[in-house]
């Protein structure tokens, strides 16, 4: 089969399209026939080895970590899905694969893809779903009745985090571009900013929790926002000691991200708050229930109308690493 895989670790890295076997399921494990896979801003951390320190690989490493497919063979021990089940799954991070003809996945990883789209918009969904999921759900703890700001919501996180956060009984404001304004009343937003017309920091009431989208460049204005003792969790400004005791990081590891981090906690202990940073899992469980949502919700991501196939890979990153996408961007097959 054809796989498109990174031979070492570079900040220019470029990946080779090239011929290895077709895998065979473990007893755990569905095999996939990828119909479509997404490019994600991940794949760039992961090829410079920005994220070594969380995931270090041994090379060659096919990459992808995102896709939509059809399963073609099942293990001996998999009782949750069947040759033929239409799927999508964001892979786990200690076995990516998703720029191949075909990947075996564990299935507690998968879940059926919503009947509401097809293969190219469900390929959108299971990474950008399962950071918002998780976000509200495990980092933020967020309890129905409190209020979440997303600055720069009006993208493609907001598009599942908006509807993720109403079905949790969270209050939601947003800021965004002008044209994001009327889609983000449609799904029940409270409050939308215009950022070039208002500064939300100078109006917004005190939120319990903001999720950052932007980044550093950001950070004072959200701080200022959050109620003594609120949480903000960044999806941008990178890893830190809460982060590294979480995922029970090595003492090395825990130190190099304490220190990393060391200004982003004083920052957010001097406002009173806490600082969290979130690297998505894998979970088909959480994504069985974010498919329930995207059906219910009719919620269709939006895609970048350019077309790409495998061996058009590095042009794919390319345009999401310095692009300008006006979705999220697919690799068909």
């Amino acid at each position: 089969m054809k796989a498109a895989q990174l031979t070492k670790y570079e900040s220019d890295f470029k990946l080779v399209v090239r011929d290895i076997p077709t895998p065979t399921p473990s007893e755990n494990e569905v095999l996939v026939q990828v119909k479509v896979a997404a490019v994600n801003p991940i794949e760039h951390l992961i090829g410079s080895g920005s994220v070594k320190l969380i995931q270090n690989y041994d090379m060659p490493l096919t990459m992808g970590n995102e896709l939509s497919g059809i399963v073609t063979a099942v293990g001996s021990a998999v009782s949750r899905f069947k040759v033929g089940d239409a799927v999508y799954s964001r892979l786990p991070l200690t076995k990516i694969g998703a720029f191949a003809e075909f990947v075996a996945i564990d299935e507690q990883a998968v879940a059926l893809k919503p009947k509401t789209l097809d293969f190219e918009h469900s390929a959108a969904v299971p990474l950008t779903g399962l950071t918002a999921y998780q976000g509200f759900t495990e980092e933020l703890a967020a309890q129905s009745g409190q209020s979440v700001m997303i600055p720069g919501g009006s993208g493609s996180f907001g598009q599942l985090a908006i509807p993720i956060a109403k079905e949790l009984g969270l209050k939601v404001m947003v800021s965004g571009n002008a044209r994001g304004r009327e889609n983000a009343a449609t799904m029940g937003v409270s409050q939308y900013f215009d950022y070039k017309q208002e500064n939300y920091w100078e109006s917004l009431a005190p939120v319990d929790y903001v999720i950052d989208t932007i980044g550093k460049p950001e950070l004072s204005h959200e701080l200022s926002v959050l109620k003594s003792g609120g949480r903000l969790l960044s999806l941008r400004m990178g890893p830190n000691r809460r982060f590294a005791k979480q995922h029970q990081l090595s003492f090395l590891k825990t130190t190099l991200f304490s220190l990393a981090g060391t200004q982003l906690d004083h920052q957010a202990k001097k406002a009173g708050v806490q600082y969290h940073f979130i690297f998505v899992r894998s979970d088909g469980a959480q994504l069985a229930k974010i498919t329930e949502i995207v059906e219910r919700e009719n919620i269709v991501p939006a895609i970048d109308p350019t077309q790409f196939s495998l061996a058009q890979v590095n042009e794919a990153l390319e345009l999401v690493a310095n692009g300008h996408p006006k979705g999220k961007v697919l690799i068909r097959f």
